[in-house]
């Protein structure tokens, strides 16, 4: 498995690679805007050149590029005007992506906002198959990735069947899905043990299919199974603990799967100094490896 982290682009779409290689990962998961704000100026071609020139000078180093999508789109929302803003917003974020030419960007599925989960999930499907076919000659490689929820409020997608039902009305090869290991975990779904671990994945596949999994996010859970609330922890120091983590890094069908971990960036020791903690979090989870 390719470990390495959600890292800063703060002065340079192309400073990504030097910030991963900074903390020992292998991979990088990163936003080419931010992700709280509608609007975001358009990546010009000269940025496009020098990412993909730092792409080159680190590929030996860094692989498995991801991109994650702003957080403010909701193709599950009952109200037209902010779904067609969602929907624009989606467009640009594929198109992004395929300019920096990465492969898998990860997007949340929205949520229902009390109009129900399954006319929420009929909306993402229909926003999905619309944008992959508006894009499908500008941006052919890029794969949307759902990610798997937590389940607070009206969010979609903590359910196996949500994913399931939308990969199906969809029936594209560019969508697939991310694997967030706090997400699931409060959602409900258990994977501390081997035994627990093995059954998850086997309902995985059965309803989703494992090969639809692209990549994963790798944080531990401040809360508990099925608590439905999304609070990210340091490796080992939550709820789930590091058999959990155990269980997918020595899993050889995950070996070539990129893994980010989107924890706590500092904690502060005893004495009050902060501590920068992507690498602790990487090297516990190589640790792991058998």
């Amino acid at each position: 498995m390719k470990l390495g982290a959600q890292v800063s682009v703060s002065g340079g779409l192309y400073k990504a690679f030097q910030n991963a290689a900074d903390v020992g990962a292998e991979t990088l998961m990163f936003y080419t805007r931010s992700n709280r704000q509608w609007k975001a100026k358009p990546i010009a071609e000269k940025d496009q050149n020098r990412f993909k020139q730092e792409a080159e000078t680190f590929a030996d180093q860094i692989d498995s590029l991801v991109i994650h999508a702003n957080y403010l789109m909701n193709l599950a929302s009952p109200e037209p005007e902010k779904w067609e803003k969602s929907y624009n917003a989606l467009i640009d974020e594929i198109t992004r992506t395929g300019q920096l030419g990465v492969v898998n960007m990860v997007m949340h599925p929205g949520s229902h906002m009390k109009s129900g989960e399954e006319t929420g999930l009929a909306k993402i499907a229909e926003g999905l198959t619309r944008a992959l076919a508006e894009t499908a000659d500008s941006s052919p490689d890029v794969v949307v990735c759902l990610e798997t929820m937590a389940g607070q409020g009206t969010n979609l997608g903590y359910k196996f069947e949500h994913l399931a039902y939308v990969l199906e009305k969809v029936n594209s090869p560019r969508l697939g899905v991310c694997f967030d290991t706090c997400h699931v975990f409060t959602a409900g779904y258990d994977f501390r043990t081997p035994e627990t671990y093995e059954q998850t994945m086997q309902k995985f596949d059965r309803l989703v299919g494992l090969d639809q999994i692209k990549c994963f996010h790798f944080n531990d859970s401040k809360h508990d199974l099925g608590s439905r609330k999304d609070r990210h922890q340091h490796i080992g120091k939550g709820f789930l603990g590091l058999s959990s983590f155990a269980n997918f890094v020595n899993d050889d069908r995950w070996a070539n799967h990129p893994a980010h971990i989107e924890t706590p960036k500092s904690e502060d020791d005893e004495d009050g100094n902060s501590i920068e903690m992507d690498p602790v979090n990487l090297a516990t989870l190589r640790d792991l490896i058998a």
